[in-house]
């Protein structure tokens, strides 16, 4: 059908959304696009800060499965008949660098966190005991959360985090969206021109990147950022909203999808 071999697509805020009672919009468009680029070869990596339990849940509301996950914006899995497996030894060089960082930043992480809980009303959230993350009550407050983790994480090399709205990810700075991307198109030997992304928040930033996909999209609700990100690099910045933009920009880059829908309709 067309050149995409591989499609990178965010879940919240891009694949679905927006979130209305704990129930997210679904878009009948992008379904029927995924159906057709699927079955002309093309492969599906959902790209999330999600963790895998919550891709899985995710999921329940989506009906085209992916045949990646790339999860909590490093860590990537590859679905079989028996589940998700890891793919590569990526997971395991990512977790021995996450857990040499996270040990030799104990006292910048202690530090931290001592400050957000007496300057703000900032929560913690931890895995296995250890400060792996931050919620804001309002993006305004993470901002200004952000503009004081930029100096903290000079005390230490490759301390960063990954942000998406009023939630925040501490990791290793080598490790994000677009590092994990790259690592799968060199496992499926699958170049830039091949590829489509598309995201709506911060953590997206790293991926929609023209040195790893040519197509990039975001749609209509996404932050000024990655607007500005995707239009400078010469990609297509939606009109409609969540799936429904990413459609729309998925038959802008494939024109045969236009007729395939055409031809489904009659």
């Amino acid at each position: 059908m067309n050149e995409l071999k591989l499609l990178s697509l965010d879940f919240d805020g891009t694949m679905v959304g927006p979130w209305l009672n704990g129930t997210a919009a679904v878009s009948q468009e992008l379904i029927e696009c995924l159906h057709a680029l699927r079955k002309a070869g093309a492969l599906l990596a959902v790209n999330t800060g999600r963790t895998l339990p919550l891709v899985d849940q995710g999921f329940e509301l989506f009906p085209v499965r992916p045949d990646f996950a790339l999860t909590t914006e490093r860590e990537m899995f590859r679905r079989t008949p028996a589940g998700w497996q890891a793919f590569s030894r990526w997971n395991e060089r990512c977790q021995q660098d996450h857990e040499r960082l996270f040990t030799d930043a104990a006292q910048i992480m202690a530090d931290i966190e001592e400050h957000v809980s007496q300057e703000r009303k900032v929560r913690v959230y931890r895995e296995s005991g250890r400060l792996v993350g931050l919620i804001a009550q309002n993006n305004a407050e993470m901002d200004e959360v952000v503009v004081y983790l930029q100096d903290q994480c000079k005390r230490i090399a490759n301390l960063w985090f990954q942000r998406n709205s009023i939630y925040l990810r501490f990791c290793h700075s080598v490790y994000h969206k677009g590092s994990v991307l790259q690592a799968l198109q060199a496992e499926l030997g699958i170049r830039a021109e091949e590829t489509f992304a598309a995201g709506d928040n911060f953590n997206d930033l790293p991926m929609l990147d023209p040195n790893l996909a040519r197509h990039l999209a975001c749609p209509a609700n996404s932050i000024e950022e990655v607007k500005q990100t995707v239009s400078s690099h010469g990609g297509y910045v939606a009109e409609m909203a969540g799936g429904d933009g990413v459609a729309e920009a998925l038959r802008r880059a494939c024109p045969q999808l236009e007729s395939a829908g055409k031809r489904t309709e009659e």
